[in-house]
């Protein structure tokens, strides 16, 4: 393109900030988001010091969202957008940000690459994470949690009144509403219901007990006005997942934590996912970590 090319070597904070994070977070019974960290610890952040010793003003990342207005909105493509990833970078961020794919689809940025002549214009789509080879996360977690870690050591699995159905190798291998590798014989299908590493329980229920419509957030990150007891809003609590209407019960702005009843019941709401709140334009509000 005969445009001066740069490469930053971020491999040590990424492995801090990143990595290291994803591993403890299972460790502590919760499923994290490495995107989320990604951006708001490392990507963001690095890129915008390297701009500022560019002398450059404004940097540019290839997400399916929209920048407009000092305010971050969902993408045009349902599919592919990507705010629910991006809800916890600095809100100084945005005033300096270039979105260039936000207002087109997945397949018609394909078409543009197809006509500029690039060679990745036919790349299959990887929804993998990147630091995760085959997608096996456990490889990741064995490589650096101890072998005699509570999360790798063996445990009782439960079912929801508390009685001992079988056993486990390790809680860490287990994220709520999983169904795969659990006892069977049961009338109707058992999911991961909750996941309590201080006892090294995993728990099975039905469908049915998946559902909640409770939330709790911390680590709250505001992109929009703070929401304040009785505000409404609406939250989504999994990627491509529909954002239910709720309502703020309780705002804790110094511990930086958010308590909302959901107007309808949600699926395996998941400790260490994302819980991202939006107005009715479909502007990301702020978001949190679900405990």
């Amino acid at each position: 393109l005969e445009i001066p090319h740069y490469v930053l070597d971020l491999s040590q904070s990424f492995e801090r900030d990143v990595i290291e994070h994803f591993v403890s977070e299972y460790e502590r019974g919760y499923t994290p988001i490495p995107c989320v960290r990604c951006n708001s610890h490392t990507k963001f952040k690095d890129l915008l010091a390297y701009a500022d010793e560019l002398d450059c003003r404004q940097i540019a990342t290839g997400h399916y969202a929209i920048v407009e207005d000092g305010g971050l909105y969902k993408g045009k493509d349902g599919e592919k957008e990507q705010t629910y990833f991006l809800w916890a970078i600095d809100r100084a961020v945005l005033d300096r940000l270039i979105l260039p794919l936000g207002r087109l689809t997945k397949a018609q940025t394909r078409e543009m690459a197809r006509q500029f002549g690039f060679d990745n214009a036919e790349k299959p789509e990887s929804v993998e994470i990147c630091f995760v080879p085959d997608d096996d996360y456990m490889a990741v977690l064995e490589k650096h949690i101890p072998e005699d870690s509570p999360a790798l050591s063996r445990g009782p699995i439960v079912n929801t009144a508390g009685d001992t159905i079988g056993d486990h190798n390790g809680f860490c291998r287990y994220t709520i509403g999983q169904r795969r590798g659990l006892p069977g014989g049961f009338p109707e299908a058992m999911y991961v219901t909750r996941i309590s590493p201080e006892n090294r329980t995993v728990e099975i229920g039905t469908e049915a007990d998946l559902y909640g419509t409770q939330l709790w957030l911390s680590e709250m990150n505001w992109l929009a006005p703070r929401l304040r007891e009785g505000n409404s809003c609406c939250a989504s609590t999994r990627y491509r997942s529909r954002a239910v209407e709720a309502t703020v019960i309780t705002s804790d702005l110094e511990k930086g934590e958010l308590f909302l009843e959901l107007a309808e019941p949600v699926r395996a709401i998941t400790r260490g996912q994302s819980g991202v709140l939006y107005d009715k334009r479909e502007r990301v509000i702020g978001g949190g970590v679900i405990q």
